[in-house]
């Protein structure tokens, strides 16, 4: 670069190369080429420091884009699995009644159609509105007092401002499967379930209560919430929302399981 810079300067400008230097030169010096190596070295340190600089950037939004994208494939997944789940058992209910020649079975499917409708074409985008969510829970509601009659009391209330509020899809259907799953299917008689809607501000505060299956095997099981339903729901909530967004608790309070759950719904 300096012997390229002497002999363009030299010929096409002037013979004076080094105009700023101690002295005229025609020729190159030791001088003259340290000095002009130390101002290209300048010159290079500033452009790689540049290019460093947009390299690290680049490379943080890739490494942010590639995270942002297996957080989204993780909730699709996640989400992905709650339909089957929930159909599994909805189709085990059927398949029972349909045993039994039940003239139940009938309702029971056009009730599934409508849930299946609404998971396959309404629950697509990450949030999905309030009023929507309650919805299909009522939908579902419906299903299970066909299916179980008069043994089978639920009890639903819904208080605030439930307009233009948006919740993760499906986020709350599976606390009410998960209820009816061990609190109704593994009770024998008369069964009472409670769910509580209240919207306060920008946090919705949902409670669902039932009581414990009758069978000790499954109370163990129950008290460490387990199965895929509540797993699920657990994972959602850590992807889909800061932790202060939202507060997830379970109870056993005189053989009735009560989960809590507050959420941002904004």
């Amino acid at each position: 670069m300096v012997v390229i810079k002497f002999n363009l300067t030299y010929l096409l400008i002037t013979h004076n190369v080094w105009p700023e230097g101690p002295q005229t030169i025609n020729a190159l010096t030791l001088n003259y080429t340290i000095d002009m190596m130390m101002g290209e070295l300048y010159v290079m340190t500033f452009v790689t420091a540049i290019k460093i600089t947009l390299d690290l950037l680049q490379e943080q939004k890739r490494v942010t884009d590639l995270e942002k994208s297996q957080l989204e494939t993780e909730l699709l997944f996640l989400k992905s699995q709650i339909s089957p789940h929930f159909f599994f058992n909805t189709l085990n209910n059927i398949y029972s009644l349909s045993v039994e020649k039940s003239n139940k079975t009938p309702k029971i499917v056009l009730k599934l159609s409508e849930l299946m409708r609404y998971m396959l074409y309404e629950t697509k985008e990450k949030k999905q509105s309030l009023e929507n969510e309650i919805l299909c829970i009522q939908n579902y509601l419906d299903l299970e007092r066909i299916r179980n009659g008069e043994r089978l009391e639920v009890n639903m209330y819904i208080s605030g401002d439930i307009h233009d509020k948006e919740i993760s899809p499906v986020l709350l259907l599976t606390f009410v499967e998960n209820a009816f799953k061990h609190g109704v299917n593994k009770n024998t008689g008369n069964v009472v379930i409670d769910i509580n809607f209240k919207v306060k501000g920008d946090y919705l505060y949902f409670i669902i209560s039932n009581p414990m299956p009758e069978i000790t095997v499954h109370k163990d099981n129950f008290n460490k919430s387990s199965g895929i339903g509540i797993e699920n729901v657990k994972k959602r909530l850590e992807l889909g929302y800061n932790k202060s967004d939202y507060k997830l608790s379970f109870k056993n309070k005189k053989n009735i399981f009560v989960v809590k759950l507050v959420i941002k719904v904004t």
